[in-house]
């Protein structure tokens, strides 16, 4: 996994996509394991700041992605990658929820 260091301003450009996904009952914790798994590849590929998945504490069903792209294309070329396709493969049958927001800067700073 690449090491990075970004500052807020390099941080606010780019291109954001947000994920709230729902596991079914009784999937959580393999939706966990495939979120995990994720995380490794993804920040591997090139155009990729971040990728974090989060868990609600409060339900574990619960899942938030945070990811962050340097822009739209490569938010593209994440989504025709052999992992992620697998793992779409994989999570789809899984969840109840999968909703996908992409967000651009608002602010400049």
């Amino acid at each position: 996994m690449q090491e990075s260091s970004f500052t807020p301003k390099q941080l606010n450009d780019g291109f954001v996509v947000a994920i709230n996904i729902e596991a079914k009952d009784g999937e959580a914790s393999a939706v966990g394991a495939i979120l995990q798994d994720l995380i490794a590849p993804t920040m591997a590929e090139p155009g990729v700041k971040l990728f974090l998945p989060y868990r609600s504490p409060t339900d574990p069903s619960q899942f938030f992605l945070f990811e962050l792209y340097e822009n739209e294309d490569a938010w593209g070329a994440h989504q025709q990658t052999a992992h992620f396709k697998q793992a779409i493969e994989q999570l789809v049958p899984r969840v109840s929820r999968r909703e996908r927001v992409p967000f651009v800067p608002y602010a400049k700073m």
